[in-house]
């Protein structure tokens, strides 16, 4: 049996859904970006993650905003990295990944249940910036 390679290269990226647990355990996590209110996530986020809020990173995908939108951190970022994306309850977690998938990037996980699942799990949270 052969493999047409235009059929496997036509294979589309797409998201994966991941646990709090699965990620707080991974001994090196990618990039978490929360996606939650710059006052949601000053209230406490998951170590390590990085606050770009989802109407801006929506409202970016408008070509001639993207430089006032986006941070330079997220324009720079290589669309092979993995990209992690959490909120509150997962319900606006989803809809930035695929927005990410959509803007290109190869390797994108969503952590189901959001924030509220990682507290009820007992993990680790910040506060502030």
């Amino acid at each position: 049996m052969t493999t047409d390679m235009a059929s496997t290269s036509s294979i589309q990226p797409f998201v994966i859904n991941i646990s709090p647990s699965e990620f707080a355990n991974l001994a090196e996590p990618p990039l978490l970006i929360d996606v939650r209110s710059k006052f949601e996530y000053e209230m406490f986020h998951a170590p390590g993650a990085i606050n770009l809020s989802l109407p801006p990173l929506l409202i970016g995908m408008i070509p001639g905003l993207r430089r006032w939108l986006y941070p330079q951190w997220f324009r720079d970022l290589p669309k092979n990295e993995s990209v992690v994306v959490i909120c509150l309850t997962s319900h606006r977690s989803p809809i930035a990944a695929e927005y990410l998938v959509k803007a290109g990037f190869t390797k994108v996980f969503n952590i189901s249940g959001g924030m509220m699942e990682w507290r009820q799990l007992g993990l680790e949270t910040c506060t502030g910036k």
